[in-house]
């Protein structure tokens, strides 16, 4: 288990118009390729999202409607650099463990070089895997919410213990789940540095702080164990991001408008530049990231 210990910002109380909403939740992430022909071969025949739309060079993929990537193929750009900030991986939350091992077992069959490792963090168990550019892909189900454990400074208490993939299909795998049910759990980003990390992410956005460890910081809404992780594995000093394939932009989903309108106003008391359409709020992170801020549509 990870000791935590946590930034003095960390134990302040916070009032509720300083946090984002409790129903806040991830809503996409888009990718820009190279191949999108073999990105969508990835990510649908083996991790088994559908393609809700595929129209040009852009393919939408999801789970039962709900859009969680979105594919732009985007010819004319480099690979990105693994020490540059960016995505460390897009996290898809199953909602059963057979719908995790169908999953899990489908990748295994079509794309065997592409694992990674896997963990059992207390609150979760995950599979890592790499898609054909080499975008970070966790995919993992919840323990009950009533089994995680809280520390007495307040954070998650998280490890990263052992995982057996061969035990954990015998034990979950049920061929007769071909169509599984999921969201996208978190988004786990590189970035620069810690302190800038939290201050952009939980004091001006308004995630709360969930989990911390010297390099990297887990933060979410609503309690949820984290829905944003952000650290300094291979990024460490990182400037803003260069123009790359590899992470487009993030969407967060809240619930109404005035969810909205609160983060543009912390944003522009931090002199953070946005833009806003009338539906949604775009702003980019220390590291140039793109962040979509929007009313969720179910």
């Amino acid at each position: 288990m990870f000791h935590q210990t946590p930034h003095p910002d960390s134990l302040r109380p916070r009032s509720q118009d300083q946090l984002l909403a409790p129903e806040t939740r991830m809503g996409a992430v888009e990718l820009l390729v190279g191949d999108l022909d073999a990105m969508i071969r990835f990510y649908h025949e083996a991790v088994l999202l559908d393609v809700l739309d595929h129209t040009g060079n852009t393919a939408v993929l999801g789970l039962h409607g709900r859009t969680l990537m979105i594919l732009r193929q985007t010819r004319d750009l480099p690979a990105p650099a693994r020490n540059q900030a960016g995505l460390f991986h897009t996290a898809i939350l199953f909602d059963t463990p057979a719908e995790l091992s169908a999953s899990v077992m489908s990748i295994a069959q079509r794309f065997p070089g592409s694992f990674t490792g896997s963990a059992d963090h207390l609150y979760s168990e995950a599979f890592y895997f790499d898609d054909p550019e080499g975008n970070g892909v966790e995919l993992y189900t919840d323990r009950p919410r009533e089994s995680w454990i809280r520390e007495e400074n307040g954070l998650y208490a998280l490890a990263t213990d052992p995982l057996d993939p061969n035990a954990y299909l015998r034990g979950h795998f049920d061929e007769s789940v071909t169509a599984p049910a999921g969201t996208l759990g978190h988004v786990h980003l590189q970035v620069g540095d810690i302190p800038t990390a939290r201050r952009f992410y939980s004091e001006i956005l308004g995630f709360e702080v969930t989990g911390e460890i010297r390099s990297a910081l887990f933060v979410s809404a609503g309690g949820y164990h984290h829905h944003m992780a952000l650290n300094t594995f291979n990024s460490l000093g990182a400037p803003a991001r260069a123009a790359s394939l590899g992470l487009g932009l993030v969407d967060i989903d809240v619930p109404h408008d005035d969810a909205v309108a609160a983060v543009r106003e912390r944003l522009a008391d931090h002199r953070i530049s946005s833009r806003h359409d009338g539906r949604t709020l775009s702003f980019e992170d220390p590291w140039n990231t793109t962040i979509r801020l929007k009313v969720a549509e179910d």
